[in-house]
């Protein structure tokens, strides 16, 4: 980048490869909620929030319901071994489901909740997040792990608690990240024109749905991230380049 550019009045971030390293998802999370998959759905099966993530899940596979989806099955048991046989098969495609990512998030929050887990972020986030906070900036996150995931995700890192900084966290529930409406109902819930707010990410696809809703957007390059040929938008290899 050829300078700090002036900041917007909001900035909205992407997780994945942006504020994180992929391989911190892929190598530590993801394996954390397989390992942890059957003993949480057997000491949790009747929670409501297990309830909740399941339903969402039959949702997601086109059932009507999770009564219906687990119609067939004969016992708790095999409804369990249903909904973990489908996470499973969900995880390894990398699939951005809502119903997936709130019953990864259930799993990741008694993790961080036992001293377990501690979240990955680049060394120059959480200045750069204490900057724009103490200049008034809105920063939140949009991220297609769910709210809670990103809410623990954050107030879990390897330099703290970094949610004081945070106004809001967006999920898939709002749309999905490459279609440019997702960013359109963002902005709506912010209050704020689309051309007001930055966005931050390292997905061409992503930016490319933003700009198109009318945002302003960077390309944030960080070690492991696949390199992207013609991007299209102006990069960045730290946070600590952007504003000033």
């Amino acid at each position: 980048m050829s300078g700090k550019q002036h900041l917007p009045t909001a900035i909205l971030v992407d997780v994945e490869g942006t504020t994180s390293s992929i391989s911190y998802v892929y190598e530590v999370l993801f394996p954390y909620a397989r390992a942890n998959l059957g003993s949480f759905l057997r000491s949790k099966w009747q929670a409501a929030e297990v309830v909740k993530a399941c339903s969402l899940m039959a949702q997601d596979a086109g059932a009507i319901n999770l009564s219906e989806w687990l119609s067939a099955e004969r016992d708790a048991e095999h409804q369990r071994e249903k909904v973990a046989l489908e996470a499973l098969r969900l995880m390894a495609s990398d699939a951005k489901v809502t119903g997936l990512k709130e019953l990864q998030g259930l799993i990741w929050k008694e993790g961080y909740e036992a001293g377990q887990l501690k979240s990955h972020v680049f060394p120059d986030v959480p200045p750069a997040f204490e900057a724009w906070h103490k200049d008034g900036i809105d920063i939140r996150i949009y991220s297609s792990g769910s709210v809670q995931a990103q809410k623990l995700f954050f107030g879990n890192t390897e330099y703290g608690d970094l949610t004081y900084a945070l106004s809001g966290f967006y999920d898939t529930t709002c749309g999905a990240k490459r279609e440019p409406g997702s960013y359109i109902n963002i902005a709506k819930d912010m209050q704020r024109e689309p051309g007001d707010i930055l966005f931050l990410s390292d997905a061409k696809a992503e930016l490319d749905a933003a700009e198109t809703a009318g945002m302003r957007t960077l390309l944030v390059v960080r070690p492991g991230n696949a390199a992207i040929e013609n991007p299209g938008h102006e990069p960045v290899n730290s946070f600590a380049e952007i504003g000033g």
